[in-house]
C-alpha cells in the first residue's frame, strides 16, 4: 500500500484530503438518518403527535440523503481526478526511467513487460485509487461510527452482528490467501500474451513464408490458454463472496427482526414502544456495520492486483541504471578525436569477454573502417562509444576526455549514429530526418537528403519530403529506409559518425556514391564504418581487423593484403586478386 503512496504528488494528497473530508461529511449523515427513522416511529406511535413533527422530522432525513448523495458525487469527481492525474504522473516516470535504461536494462525487463507495466499496470492502480481509496476510508469510519451507536442496545443483537462480521472476515481471509499469488502469475502471462503477439506481428512475413500460421496460433492458444484459466480460477473464487455477503447482510436483518419480535412479545406495554424504536434503529445501524465491512471486502478483491502492479511499477522506477549519467559540465571542441587504450567488454551475463584489449587512435577528419567475421564483435565496439554500454576494462577518449566524464546528453550531441537495422518512425520524411534536432531547415534537408542519396526516391513521392512513412517505414524499402537513417545523422551535423553496416542494404553503384559524396562534403568529420563488404571500406584511412575480439591488423587496404592472413582472407572471398590489385 505505501508503494502507491511514495508515487503521490502534493496535488494528490490535497485531492485525497478533500476526499476524506467529503467522505467524513457523507457518513455523518448516512448514520443520522436512522436517528430520524427512530424519532418518526415514536412518533407515530404517541397519541398525542402533531403531523408537522412527522414532517420536520421527515424533511430532515431528506436533506441529510441529499447531502449524502451531493458528498457521494463530490467525492466521485475527486477520486477520479485523483487516479487520472496519479496515471499521468506514473506513465510519465516510467517512459523516462525506461528512455534512461541501457539496453542492459532493456533486456532484463523485456520490450513486452515494460509496455504492459506502462499499460495495464497503470490501470489497475488507476482503478484501486478511483474505488478503493474512498472504500478504505469510508468503511471504518462507519462501522466505528455505526457500533458505537448500538453499542448498548442489545446484547443479543450485538452478538448476532458480530457473528455476521466474523463470517465475512473469514470469507475474506480465506479467499485472500488462496486468490492474492495468482495476481502476479496473471500480470506475468500478460507480458507473455504481449511478448507473443509483438513477436508474431514483427515476424509475419517469416510465419507465411513457411507456413507456420497454425504452429503460432497453437503456440498463442498456448498462452492464452493459460492467462484464461488462471482469471478463471481467481474468478470462480470470488463468485463465493457476492452470495456470502448477500447471505450475511439479509440474514442479519432477519435475525433483528426475529430476536427483536421474541423481546418485544415479552416485554410490557410502556417499553414495547422503545423496543420498537431500538429495533428499526439497531436494524439500520447492523446494516451499516455490516455493508462497512463489505467495502473492506470489496477492497480486498481490488487491492491484491493492484499491489502487484504497484511492485511491477516500482521494479522499474527504482531499478538502478549501469549507466550513470554525470552532472559535470565540459565545454570540449568538437574535434572529433577518438582513442580507445586497452579496451576489454563483457556482456552482463557472458563469462568470457567479447573484446580483449583494443587499442587504437583515430584523427579528427580520419575514416576508420572495421572488418572481421561474424560475432568479431565489430558492432559491439563502436556501440561502446556513445555508451550503449560500458567498457569491462579500459577506457574510451573523445577529444581526449573519457567516455564516462561527459553528460550523456553532451557525448550523444557529438556523435551521428546510424544502426545496423535502419530505424523509421511513424510520420513524414522530413520528421524523421530533422528528428531530434530544434533546428528546422528546408535548405539543410535537401542538401542531406541529396548527400545520403536519397533525394531521387523522395522526389517521386507525391508530398515530396511531407510524404507520410508508415511505422518502422513499412512503405519504403530496406535501402530507403538505410538511406533516410544515414540522412538523419548527417542532418544532425556531429562532429563523428558511426556507420554501424549501414550500407548492407545499398548496391554497389549508391554505396560508391554515397560514400563519395560523404567524402566531399563530410572531409572534416571522423567516420567510423563498421562492414562486410571489402568495397566498402578498401579506401579508409585506416582499416582494424577483428577476430574473436581481438585486433588481429590496423592499417590500409594495401598494406593489410601484405601483412594480415585475417583480412587477405576476408577480401579473396569477396574479390579476385586482379580486383583487388586494380582497387
Amino acid at each position: 500500500m505505501l508503494k502507491i503512496f511514495k508515487n503521490l504528488t502534493k496535488k494528490d494528497y490535497l485531492l485525497i484530503l478533500c476526499s476524506f473530508i467529503f467522505i467524513v461529511f457523507g457518513v455523518f449523515l448516512d448514520l443520522k438518518v436512522p436517528e430520524y427513522m427512530s424519532s418518526i416511529t415514536r412518533l407515530l406511535q404517541s397519541d398525542n403527535t402533531k403531523i408537522i413533527s412527522i414532517i420536520i422530522e421527515g424533511v430532515k432525513m431528506l436533506v441529510c440523503t441529499l447531502g449524502s448523495l451531493t458528498s457521494a458525487i463530490i467525492v466521485g469527481y475527486l477520486t477520479s481526478w485523483l487516479s487520472s492525474n496519479f496515471s499521468f504522473n506514473v506513465r510519465k516516470k516510467i517512459f523516462d526511467k525506461v528512455c534512461s535504461f541501457s539496453t542492459k536494462e532493456i533486456k532484463e525487463f523485456k520490450t513486452s513487460s515494460l509496455i504492459t507495466r506502462t499499460t495495464n499496470d497503470v490501470t489497475q492502480v488507476e482503478m484501486f485509487l478511483a474505488m478503493g481509496l474512498q472504500l478504505l476510508i469510508k468503511s471504518p469510519i462507519m462501522a466505528i461510527w455505526a457500533i458505537s451507536k448500538i453499542l448498548n442496545k442489545s446484547i443479543k443483537w450485538s452478538m448476532l452482528t458480530g457473528a455476521c462480521v466474523i463470517i465475512l472476515l473469514i470469507t475474506v481471509f480465506t479467499l485472500f490467501i488462496i486468490v492474492f499469488p495468482k495476481f502476479e502469475v496473471v500480470q506475468k502471462l500478460i507480458d507473455k500474451v504481449n511478448n507473443t503477439i509483438g513477436e508474431n506481428l514483427k515476424g509475419i512475413r517469416v510465419i507465411r513464408a513457411f507456413n507456420a500460421e497454425k504452429y503460432t496460433v497453437d503456440k498463442f492458444n498456448k498462452i492464452n490458454d493459460d492467462l484464461t484459466n488462471t482469471q478463471l480460477f481467481i474468478g470462480k473464487r470470488f463468485s463465493i463472496l457476492n452470495p456470502i455477503m448477500n447471505l450475511v447482510m439479509h440474514g442479519l436483518t432477519l435475525g433483528i427482526y426475529v430476536i427483536g419480535a421474541i423481546i418485544i412479545n415479552r416485554a410490557n406495554m410502556l417499553d414495547k414502544i422503545t423496543l420498537f424504536s431500538d429495533m428499526v434503529v439497531f436494524s439500520s445501524y447492523g446494516i451499516q456495520v455490516i455493508a462497512s465491512f463489505l467495502m473492506l471486502a470489496l477492497i480486498f478483491m481490488i487491492w491484491p492486483r493492484a499491489n502487484v502492479s504497484m511492485l511491477r511499477i516500482n521494479e522499474v522506477l527504482e531499478k538502478e541504471l549501469s549507466i550513470k549519467d554525470t552532472k559535470n559540465e565540459i565545454n570540449s571542441n568538437n574535434k572529433g578525436v577518438i582513442e580507445f587504450k586497452n579496451v576489454s567488454f563483457k556482456y552482463p551475463d557472458a563469462d568470457l569477454c567479447l573484446l580483449e584489449n583494443i587499442s587504437f587512435k583515430v584523427n579528427a577528419g580520419e575514416t576508420i573502417a572495421f572488418i572481421g567475421s561474424t560475432g568479431s564483435g565489430k558492432s559491439t565496439l563502436v556501440n561502446l562509444i556513445p555508451r550503449f554500454y560500458d567498457v569491462t576494462k579500459g577506457s574510451i577518449l573523445v577529444d581526449g576526455i573519457d567516455v564516462k566524464d561527459y553528460k550523456l546528453k553532451d557525448l550523444r550531441k557529438k556523435i551521428g549514429y546510424i544502426s545496423q537495422k535502419a530505424i523509421i518512425f511513424k510520420g513524414t520524411i522530413k520528421s524523421n530526418v530533422m528528428y531530434g534536432t530544434e533546428i528546422k531547415d528546408e535548405k539543410r534537408l535537401n542538401e542531406t537528403l541529396e548527400i545520403a542519396q536519397a533525394s531521387e526516391f523522395v522526389n517521386r513521392m507525391d508530398k515530396g519530403v511531407n510524404s507520410i512513412i508508415s511505422q518502422s517505414g513499412t512503405n519504403l524499402s530496406g535501402g530507403q529506409n538505410q538511406r533516410l537513417s544515414i540522412a538523419r545523422a548527417i542532418y544532425k551535423n556531429p562532429s563523428i559518425f558511426i556507420f554501424d553496416d549501414s550500407f548492407s542494404a545499398l548496391d554497389y553503384k549508391t554505396d560508391l556514391k554515397l560514400r563519395e559524396a560523404l567524402k566531399e562534403k563530410m572531409n572534416n568529420k571522423t567516420t567510423l564504418i563498421v562492414a562486410q563488404r571489402i568495397g566498402t571500406i578498401m579506401n579508409a584511412d585506416k582499416i582494424i581487423v577483428l577476430d574473436n575480439g581481438k585486433c588481429v591488423g590496423i592499417g590500409t587496404h594495401k598494406y593489410l593484403l601484405k601483412h594480415c592472413d585475417v583480412y587477405k582472407e576476408i577480401a579473396y572471398s569477396q574479390l579476385s586478386k586482379e580486383e583487388l590489385n586494380n582497387a
